[in-house]
């Protein structure tokens, strides 16, 4: 593996962190299963708007996350 190959690996698994915390703190602040919020986040692509913002929200508290998911879908249901 190269080193950009790593480093890839590297920011893709904190991506992947990224995005399971925003599907746990988004099911527990709107009473919802992790089931029903994966489901929304897939019907929505939450996870591709989290990895495109990923340079900014990894920088920011676990619930900025959450919210920006929260905007995001509220955005693409309107």
């Amino acid at each position: 593996m190269t080193v950009i190959e790593d480093r890839h690996s590297d920011t893709w698994s904190d991506e992947n962190l990224l995005i399971v915390c925003a599907v746990e703190g988004y099911a527990h602040r709107h009473n919802i299963t992790t089931q029903e919020t994966l489901k929304l986040f897939k019907e929505y692509d939450v996870a591709r708007a989290i990895r495109n913002c990923y340079n900014t929200l990894h920088t920011q508290d676990i619930d900025e996350t959450v919210y920006f998911a929260e905007d995001y879908i509220e955005a693409r249901i309107k």
